[in-house]
């Protein structure tokens, strides 16, 4: 069961670790391709979540989220494979933000193209967001290894 669980852990932290190394390597001094592509999909939101609480939300520098999704990403995978409960929280904290602002289904109608595939990445994403809970409720569930106390030796009478 231990190996099983440990190549679990690496199949599932593989997803997020290949993703940060791809958005590491390509980061450059705007952000890399990933910042390009946030851009609108972060105005949309900001005007939307604006609108909706009537306050200006400040403006929010694209570079610095995208750094601080591979550090999200390549620190909480990593630990997630040693059977870590926080690197777990830091996926989970990644996922929370980034799925509605990457896989923006509902900007789009349900006939048009786009909606379909952004809708299955934003449930495929949902569905690891469950995993990563799975794996937090299953580490808190196992009793911890106590340390047995040897029995003081009798002494012979």
């Amino acid at each position: 069961m231990g190996f099983a669980s440990f190549a679990g852990r690496v199949f599932f932290a593989s997803i997020f670790i290949l993703s940060a190394w791809q958005m590491f390597n390509e980061f450059g001094v705007d952000g890399g391709p990933a910042a390009k592509e946030l851009i609108p999909k972060l105005d949309l939101a900001k005007k939307h979540i604006s609108s909706q609480l009537h306050v200006n939300l400040p403006d929010i520098e694209v570079r610095q989220l995208v750094a601080t999704a591979i550090i999200l990403k390549g620190l909480g995978a990593i630990l997630f494979v040693f059977g870590h409960g926080f690197g777990a929280l830091l996926l989970f904290v990644y996922l929370l933000v980034s799925t509605p602002l990457l896989y923006d289904f509902y900007n789009y109608r349900p006939n048009e193209p786009q909606y379909s595939v952004l809708l299955g990445d934003f449930l495929q994403c949902v569905a690891q967001c469950g995993a990563l809970i799975f794996f937090v409720g299953m580490k808190n569930s196992m009793p911890k290894r106590q340390l047995r106390r040897k029995a003081p030796k009798r002494k012979a009478t």
